[in-house]
């Protein structure tokens, strides 16, 4: 793996940490299918209730959607072949009531997908939205 020209192992880890820090993240992307966009783009307006956002210009504007939760976007992209429903890659969002968090998920038709890997402690589920994108619905 390469860093600016030098391999991972000849960097100097001291030097760079003063140099770099991420500081906070700013989006995240999940992709969906030109057939899943329509049912996406409700899945996170509606059952989340996440707020849209414009699109700045040059950004596919009739495609996909942006989202803000807090001081995080969501970016819906619309891609063909995709894979998501294969992939345990997956965003985690908070929710103050894990109960009603699950109750409101299926009152919405959401399908609840147990947690196989409990966390003494962490009380969570999981769904996938329309393109199959794996969601963690964890309490606060």
């Amino acid at each position: 793996m390469l860093l600016e020209g030098k391999t991972l192992a000849s960097a100097n880890p001291a030097k760079n940490a003063k140099q770099f820090r991420v500081v906070a993240l700013a989006h995240v992307n999940v992709t969906v299918s030109a057939a899943q966009e329509g049912a996406a783009k409700t899945f996170y307006g509606t059952v989340l209730g996440l707020k849209q956002l414009p699109k700045p210009p040059g950004s596919r504007q009739n495609l996909g959607a942006w989202y803000e939760l807090g001081g995080v976007q969501l970016h819906l992209s619309v891609e063909e072949k995709v894979t998501n429903a294969e992939s345990d890659r997956h965003v985690c969002y908070l929710v103050a009531d894990i109960e009603a968090a699950e109750r409101h998920m299926r009152d919405e038709g959401t399908q609840i997908i147990p947690d196989s890997s409990p966390i003494a402690g962490v009380k969570r589920f999981y769904v996938r939205d329309p393109g199959g994108n794996l969601l963690e619905i964890v309490q606060a």
